[in-house]
C-alpha cells in the first residue's frame, strides 16, 4: 500500500520529471545546524529531507536532529538508515532498504527483520527500496560489506536493479558514496533506467549544475545531495543543483 510520503514523491516526479532531496548526515551536524541547513535547502526548492549516514550515531542525537528538522520544515522527513540504530520515531517515513550487492546477509535482510517491528511501532511509513553501491562506494561500501559495481559495468547494475524491482522494491537507488570523486555516469543511469519501471534515485558525487543536468537527462527521478550542504553556501549550491535538474526539461 502506497503511503502519503511515497504518493507525494511520485506526484512530484510526475509533475516535474525529476526532483531533488537534501541529505543530512546526523554525524556531521548539531540539531541547530540541521535546522539552518534544511531551512535554506527548502527555500531553494528541495522536495524532501533525508536523514542518515554511513557510520554510527547515537539514537538520542539522531532523534534530536530529526525533531529539529521536523520543527523547521513542512516537507517530508525520510530516514536513510545504515542500521537499526538509524531508526527514529520522529520522522515521517523510512527508506526500507536492502543493500542488493552486499555479501553480508545482515544487510540484505537481517537488519530489515530487526528493524521492521520498530518501523511498525513508531508508525513510520516504509518505502521499499533496492540500494546498489557503485563505483568506489566510499564508507557505505565498507560498512555494508558491498561489492561495488564498477562504472564500466552498467549492465550489472541494471541486473541488480531489475532484480530489486521484481522483488517488489518500489524505488532503486544508485549510490556512488558520500563525497565520491566521480558521480554515477550518465550511461549507467541510462541503462539502469531502461531496465526498470520504478523511480531511480541517484546520489554521491553530484556537486555541479552540469552533473545534476546529466543525471536527470539520463533518467534519474530523484537526485540526492549531501556533502554540498555542509558549508555556508547551502542555498546557492542547492539552487544550482535544482536548476540543473530542471534544465533537462527544456
Amino acid at each position: 500500500m502506497v503511503g502519503h510520503v511515497e504518493k507525494y514523491l511520485l506526484e512530484k516526479i510526475e509533475a516535474e520529471g525529476a526532483i531533488h532531496i537534501t541529505l543530512i548526515d546526523p554525524e556531521k551536524v548539531t540539531p541547530p545546524q540541521a535546522a539552518r541547513i534544511v531551512t535554506k535547502a527548502t527555500l531553494s526548492g528541495t522536495s524532501a529531507i533525508m536523514v542518515g549516514g554511513s557510520t554510527f550515531v547515537s539514537t538520542t542525537h539522531l532523534d534530536s536532529v530529526v525533531k529539529a528538522v521536523k520543527r523547521t520544515v513542512k516537507i517530508p522527513v525520510i530516514l536513510f538508515p545504515n542500521n537499526i540504530t538509524g531508526i527514529s520515531r520522529h520522522a515521517d517515513a523510512i527508506w526500507f532498504m536492502s543493500l542488493l550487492n552486499s555479501v553480508d546477509p545482515y544487510f540484505l535482510m537481517g537488519a530489515q527483520i530487526l528493524g521492521a517491528p520498530l518501523v511498525k511501532k513508531y508508525h513510520l511509513e516504509p518505502i521499499p527500496m533496492g540500494y546498489i553501491i557503485v563505483g568506489d562506494g566510499g564508507t557505505a561500501s565498507i560498512v555494508g560489506k558491498a561489492v561495488p559495481v564498477p562504472y564500466n559495468k552498467p549492465e550489472v547494475a541494471a541486473a541488480h536493479a531489475l532484480a530489486g524491482q521484481y522483488l517488489g522494491m518500489r524505488f532503486i537507488y544508485l549510490e556512488a558514496g558520500s563525497g565520491a570523486k566521480k558521480p554515477v555516469p550518465p550511461e549507467m543511469i541510462r541503462i539502469v533506467k531502461s531496465y526498470i519501471d520504478v523511480p531511480l534515485v541517484v546520489g554521491g558525487g553530484i556537486k555541479t549544475r552540469g552533473q545534476a543536468l546529466a543525471a536527470a537527462s539520463a533518467g534519474a527521478s530523484i537526485i540526492v545531495t549531501g556533502n554540498i550542504v555542509e558549508n555556508t553556501e547551502v542555498r546557492e549550491k542547492v539552487s544550482e543543483i535544482i536548476e540543473g535538474i530542471k534544465g533537462h526539461r527544456s
